[in-house]
């Protein structure tokens, strides 16, 4: 085969929709559709407790020699005890962000059992089913939209859990649902765990967020049910997000067997994965991560500034929510959910439109950014969400 047999690879949405806003020249541009943090001013900032651990790196650091697939063992530890809670039998790899978490756990499943299928409810966010397909996972689909009430329909998913056959996976955000923001209750979490235990699935957490939703414990407590009742589990986790560390990329990926002698037996799986799939995870966001939350100090000025990004979406989700209805969209069904992400029932011409005619720029799903809003742009980001209704009613 040579490369003129390639085919043409249909463009990432979202990637298309990074360019687009960077080649954007209009002034006042609203940029709701990548997936980041941004203050009050529009800037995804460094944390200051990030600087300050890598002046530390820095001053201390004696060498960049390898660490080997597993990364960093002591940022895996503070992980750990500081994200989880410890003593849950769960053993991690440090991996290239969430996503290299997802990869690697998505190519366990299937060294476990080839014709495994891995369930997911939709929407979800646009990367996890390319991720799993590519590992070679068969995908089962359970559409969780519910129109009608403005969220999601979880237990459709638990639903069809109950017939999966035994071993089958299924893929779970922990908190901050991307794209709706929209997270399963109390009861359902506890109901996944009952179905988990009892058809001997596996369940795969996607913990991206912690932190940015309703509470750094807050948004891991819900999971609870799995992490202490389930006896085989797989935590994709990133600290891009929540420490600010996107080009980082800083992940881990944690697990747990039926039992000691299985949980080592999937590390070592694990280990040879990440080996011949890019030899080891790069150290530096790892680094800061651990000198981080290994510090009394500096572990309590990173939790203010993430508390302070956190209350900043909650306060932009509540202002829109007390909006009301703008044209067709009822901005206080966002009150409802937590974290970066809301998604708006807007059709695709409007979607276009918005972007055309106003430059404001959402994923092609009407998923937003709640981040991407300011006491500066508000009113026009409301303006020109009425006036492409009002257009399309026209």
């Amino acid at each position: 085969m040579s490369f003129e047999n390639l085919g043409a690879i249909p463009a990432d949405p979202m990637l298309s929709l990074i360019q687009r806003v960077a080649s954007d020249p209009r002034d006042g541009k609203i940029d709701l559709g990548v997936g980041v943090y941004q203050d009050a001013e529009g800037r995804t900032p460094v944390f200051d407790s990030v600087k300050q651990a890598e002046s530390h790196l820095v001053r201390t650091q004696s060498t960049k020699a390898y660490l080997g697939a597993g990364g960093d063992a002591g940022y895996v530890e503070q992980l750990t005890a500081h994200a989880l809670g410890g003593n849950l039998g769960l053993r991690g790899i440090q991996t290239i962000g969430g996503t290299g978490a997802l990869r690697l756990a998505g190519e366990l499943l299937v060294r476990g059992a080839p014709e495994r299928r891995i369930w997911i409810g939709l929407p979800t966010w646009t990367n996890h089913e390319p991720l799993m397909r590519a590992a070679g996972l068969r995908i089962a689909h359970c559409d969780l939209d519910d129109p009608a009430r403005g969220g999601l329909r979880h237990e459709v998913l638990l639903d069809a859990l109950r017939d999966a056959p035994a071993g089958d996976a299924f893929l779970v955000q922990a908190s901050g649902h991307n794209p709706t923001g929209i997270d399963p209750d109390p009861a359902l979490w506890q109901a996944f765990a009952d179905v988990a235990v009892a058809r001997r699935l596996v369940p795969l957490v996607d913990l991206a967020y912690q932190g940015l939703g309703a509470g750094w414990r807050e948004d891991v407590a819900p999971i609870a049910p799995l992490l202490e009742r389930v006896p085989r589990l797989l935590v994709a986790y990133s600290c891009d997000k929540n420490f600010g560390l996107y080009r980082e990329r800083v992940g881990a990926l944690f697990h747990r067997g039926a039992n000691p002698e299985e949980t080592a037996r999937v590390h070592d799986h694990l280990l040879a994965i990440a080996r011949v799939g890019y030899s080891m995870p790069p150290d530096h966001g790892a680094a800061i991560v651990r000198t981080i939350l290994a510090d009394p100090r500096l572990r309590a000025q990173w939790r203010a500034e993430l508390d302070a990004a956190r209350d900043r979406l909650a306060s932009m989700r509540a202002t829109l929510a007390c909006r009301g209805r703008v044209g067709e969209v009822d901005l206080a069904a966002l009150a409802a959910g937590h974290g970066m992400f809301a998604q708006l029932p807007l059709s695709a011409p409007a979607i276009q439109r918005l972007q055309a005619e106003h430059a404001v720029y959402l994923a092609p799903s009407g998923r937003m950014n709640l981040a991407g809003l300011n006491a500066g742009n508000l009113e026009r980001f409301l303006a020109a969400l009425e006036a492409v209704q009002r257009r399309s009613a026209a």
